[in-house]
């Protein structure tokens, strides 16, 4: 007879006798499988030569079904596993399979259509190959079907989702890299603000939030958004999350200039050094991932500052600050309690009200201004810029780098691979923000057009000629790998705007400390 133990809201399959090796036939075992993490479940086929081997020859007529479920490995990597049960009652393992499958279906929050979207070009162009050899097997395997578009040039996928029907699928998968995330994410946004009759060019107006969850398989130059939400690069971990059914709200800000939309971004937004960065590794493209390394030591040598203001809004009535060492992590309760408040607010009619003593001012000569939604970690930098930020708590923080040596500079950005406070420093400031604004000092001066002319054009030797002393008017602002040339920007964080096939970075060092015993969950 099936046993199905309901302990909390876990569903739990158990099993107390396994076919093992040993010279007895078998062997007393006792495991744990929760339901949400069975990947499916199949009737096995008996093949003569397994049913006359030493451990099945006592059966008669045996019958079995394999369950495939996760397991995880070290470095929050998942891998699909499977055990296979037999029995002598064809019945009774019939009841099994339907039983089984029947809790499966159960799983609401498991995708059964797909669309799908693969950038060829990205990385190592390697995106068609890891889809079709490592996530389409596992899809095949928990019967969900997906409809595979191929990109075939830039913005494609962003144009396409304004003219399919979305709705008619359960999520949105982008095979590439953070680019191609990008790009299906403005999609996305897009298009649900398009059916909402929202204008995105008004940086005033709350944006409507997305239901169609978001999958990503890693397959790009750079992954710093999969790697901040699910805590590696790997295509399987990633494809695993998505059939189960894993959510991740996600904040997004919205960039605008002179009121008119320009961008949204989840991970980096960097004006300065990082700008410089992005601008410059354009140029190399054809050097691959390494013109990242090429154009950062170049950048780094030049050593520019850029003069500007920044005002900004604190983040009041948020938990925690980007100074804490409370980083964001599966069931975070910061990221829950601002979703808590932010629906009591709706539900008592209570609006924000922005006053004009809430805005900070802040002039100076910066190296770096950079904006983070998220730690923007990655394998180079295990804590990332900002090792406190949270994905969904509606706040951004606000990192500011005034101008230093290239000594300190230097100790600065090394910070970025230990586990030292990079915030401690004295020429560097950092705030949790839920607006922010930039104006550079080139634009304040309002200088005449023949002025702006000759600066540019100096501006452009000096940019081939990193090693002049003078200083450049204005940067670019890096948005998530993407260039922007308007150095005035209005930035605002919106809670929640959408959603990922994730759960954030699980809390345990090893899979022996994660799987809890039947008996821990019954105690």
């Amino acid at each position: 007879m099936l046993v199905l133990l309901v302990v909390i809201d876990w569903v739990l399959l158990r099993y107390d006798w396994v076919w093992t090796e040993e010279e007895d036939g078998c062997k007393a075992v006792e495991n744990v499988v929760p339901a949400c993490e069975i990947v499916a479940v199949e009737e096995t086929e008996i093949d003569k030569k397994q049913c006359d081997s030493g451990k099945w020859q006592k059966m008669s007529k045996p019958h079995a079904f394999t369950v495939h479920y996760i397991k995880r490995a070290r470095n929050h990597r998942w891998r699909c596993s499977e055990i296979t049960f037999w029995c002598i009652d064809e019945q009774l393992c019939n009841q099994w399979i339907q039983a089984l499958k029947e809790l499966l279906d159960s799983q609401k929050s498991r995708p059964k259509r797909l669309l799908v979207y693969i950038n060829p070009y990205g990385g190592k162009r390697q995106g068609k190959r890891i889809y079709e050899q490592k996530v389409a097997p596992l899809f095949n395997l928990a019967s969900i079907s997906a409809d595979v578009v191929i990109t075939e040039h830039a913005n494609h996928a962003k144009d396409n989702l304004f003219e399919v029907n979305i709705y008619k699928y359960d999520g949105i998968v982008c095979v590439g890299g953070d680019g191609m995330f990008s790009e299906v994410m403005h999609g996305l946004i897009g298009r649900i603000q398009k059916d909402s009759g929202i204008d995105q060019n008004n940086p005033k107006t709350p944006l409507a939030q997305c239901s169609i969850r978001i999958g990503i398989i890693p397959a790009g130059s750079t992954d710093c958004i999969c790697y901040a939400t699910v805590g590696i690069i790997d295509p399987e971990t990633s494809a695993l999350h998505i059939i189960v059914g894993d959510c991740q709200p996600l904040d997004v800000s919205s960039i605008h200039h002179n009121n008119t939309f320009l961008k949204y971004s989840v991970s980096l937004l960097g004006y300065g050094f990082y700008g410089d960065i992005l601008k410059d590794s354009e140029k190399k493209r054809w050097m691959g991932p390494m013109r990242y390394d090429f154009s950062g030591f170049k950048t780094f040598l030049s050593h520019q500052y850029y003069e500007g203001t920044v005002s900004f809004q604190p983040a009041k009535g948020t938990v925690g600050s980007p100074r804490d060492k409370e980083s964001c992590r599966t069931g975070c309760h910061i990221c829950r309690q601002t979703k808590q408040l932010e629906e009591q607010q709706k539900n008592y009619g209570l609006e924000h009200k922005e006053v004009e003593d809430e805005w900070k001012v802040i002039k100076g000569k910066f190296l770096a201004i950079n904006a983070v939604n998220m730690s923007c970690a990655c394998p180079r930098s295990p804590k990332g810029l900002s090792p406190a930020a949270h994905l969904a708590d509606g706040s951004a923080d606000l990192i500011l780098v005034r101008k230093c040596s290239r000594f300190n500079f230097l100790r600065y950005l090394v910070r970025h691979t230990n586990q030292d406070d990079q915030f401690d420093f004295p020429f560097v400031d950092v705030y949790r923000v839920k607006r922010f604004q930039f104006t550079s000092k080139h634009l304040e001066d309002n200088e005449s057009d023949i002025k702006d002319v000759g600066k540019k054009r100096f501006g452009q030797f000096c940019s081939d000629h990193p090693a002049c002393c003078c200083n450049l008017a204005n940067s670019t602002w890096n948005c998530d790998g993407e260039t922007l040339d308007s150095s005035a920007v209005e930035v605002r964080v919106h809670c929640q705007l959408v959603k990922l096939f994730a759960r954030g970075i699980e809390i345990y060092k090893d899979e022996a400390a994660y799987n809890l015993s039947s008996n821990e969950l019954l105690s």
